[in-house]
């Protein structure tokens, strides 16, 4: 299993230890560098939380200064099973470090994903033993139900928010993965935004950010 060992990070605004995390996770052919943008926007709503940003194991062979999760062969729903499931036990793993080191659980994390990030953030997130406290997604599907149909664990929020104008991955992505969520039980909100492409705007950023603040009241 490859290991999660750099990226970047935000400290709690508060000054304080950290209580809560944001893991944050990026896209194909990016870096926690560029995914920990998002974080100083969040930061006044979450002021004692600490945002987590690390780079995918793998190099991206396509995009040399990049990271990927897996190699992305394609968008055939058996190659992003197998790419998702086999990229998550470095996530899984460093999930479990970071709880351990800030003396955390499950209730204090919300995963965050962009494009193939979204798909581990909701690969993962779906099958932790315990529930996290949100899940939200930009720009990104899910990859495969495989094992959660009959998964009785309790299933943590999902907000899924996309572009029309997605030419990398269409806006058909997020009507499908609504469908399979809300089959599999799990509450999911979606936002359409319209003429955003591959990206996330204004308005996504703050639905994101509120989805993530009021769980965490829920949580607490």
């Amino acid at each position: 299993m490859s290991k999660i060992v750099n990226g970047a990070s935000l400290q709690p605004r508060s000054g304080n230890a950290p209580k809560k995390i944001v893991l944050l996770l990026h896209g194909f052919g990016s870096s926690g560098t560029d995914m920990i943008s998002l974080a100083p926007q969040w930061q006044e709503a979450l002021p004692d939380t600490l945002f987590l940003a690390p780079h995918a194991p793998q190099r991206c062979g396509m995009m040399g200064a990049g990271y990927q999760w897996w190699g992305l062969s394609g968008f055939a729903p058996s190659a992003l099973t197998a790419g998702a499931a086999s990229a998550a036990p470095a996530i899984d793993a460093f999930i479990d470090r970071k709880l351990a080191q800030y003396d955390l659980t499950e209730a204090d994390l919300a995963l965050v994903g962009f494009s193939q990030g979204t798909m581990m953030a909701l690969h993962v997130g779906l099958r932790r033993p315990r529930a996290v406290a949100a899940i939200v997604g930009y720009s990104g599907m899910l990859a495969g139900t495989l094992g959660l149909a009959h998964d009785a664990s309790p299933k943590p929020p999902v907000l899924l928010v996309h572009g029309t104008a997605d030419p990398v991955v269409p806006i058909a992505a997020l009507h499908m993965s609504e469908s399979e969520l809300k089959r599999l039980g799990v509450d999911v909100t979606t936002h359409i935004s319209y003429g955003v492409g591959h990206s996330v705007d204004p308005v996504g950023l703050r639905l994101g950010r509120d989805f993530i603040a009021e769980a965490f009241a829920r949580s607490s």
